[in-house]
């Protein structure tokens, strides 16, 4: 049975249409990566898969285990067991990075969510959640929330983004842990080396998805068609 699956969904802002039909399913355990340059709607895809606010669907129905949750508010997804780690870290202060940790999951270990993202528990449990974290760090330590919280769908978006940007084997590792908990992956990408650690991928271009497979097949598809987006050159008149 699949987790998540998104039927002909459409998005518009201001009549600007977004996204256009786009059909995409995800599997119990699966990673697969959306893979698009910057622009292309993977973010909004995102949000409207998440219920963000002002992000619902122009047409077209997102089914979560069997069940209908278009109109579901963002509070009920998340009950659902779906979350997204968003390309800018929350801005949390005031607190330590154990109890941030623990927010998310009050079962948990924060130690051993803190190892999965490559962060030593020691240097980092009892720190303040503050600026004295660097991006790079803030990510990592909102990725091992996302972990703590045991989603059934987590959407990572830009997880290798920013200044201090996690590697590709920090990311394998990262993966591996929310496979290895039962969770599937949305890994929302631009590059396609990011893309190959998943099982599955598919290529988003100018609102559609063009190609739905392999990491190796979609990303030798991206590689060549990517430049198209950037030089304002509809995919549809250059798709063979």
């Amino acid at each position: 049975m699949e987790l998540l699956r998104l039927e002909n969904i459409y998005f518009s802002i201001d009549s600007a249409e977004i996204l256009r039909g786009i059909d995409l399913s995800i599997s119990p355990s699966e990673v697969h990566a959306l893979l698009g340059t910057n622009g292309t709607g993977k973010s909004t895809l995102a949000y409207l898969i998440m219920g963000c606010r002002n992000y619902k669907p122009t047409a077209g129905r997102i089914i979560f285990e069997g069940r209908d949750i278009t109109d579901l508010p963002i509070h009920e997804r998340a009950r659902l067991g779906i979350t997204l780690a968003w390309q800018e870290p929350a801005r949390f202060e005031g607190i330590t990075v154990k109890e941030y940790i623990r927010i998310a999951g009050k079962d948990s270990e924060p130690s051993e969510y803190l190892r999965m993202v490559g962060l030593h528990p020691e240097l980092y449990l009892e720190r303040m959640v503050d600026r004295s974290l660097s991006g790079g760090e803030r990510k990592r330590i909102e990725l091992a929330s996302v972990l703590a919280m045991r989603p059934k769908l987590a959407i990572l978006d830009e997880p290798d983004s920013g200044i201090d940007m996690l590697s590709t084997d920090d990311i394998i590792d990262v993966l591996r842990a929310f496979k290895t908990q039962g969770s599937s992956v949305l890994l929302i990408t631009h590059r396609e080396e990011i893309a190959l650690c998943a099982d599955r991928a598919s290529q988003l271009c100018r609102g559609r998805i063009f190609i739905t497979g392999t990491p190796e097949v979609v990303t030798e598809a991206y590689k060549s068609r990517a430049c198209l987006v950037c030089d304002g050159i509809t995919c549809e008149e250059n798709l063979p």
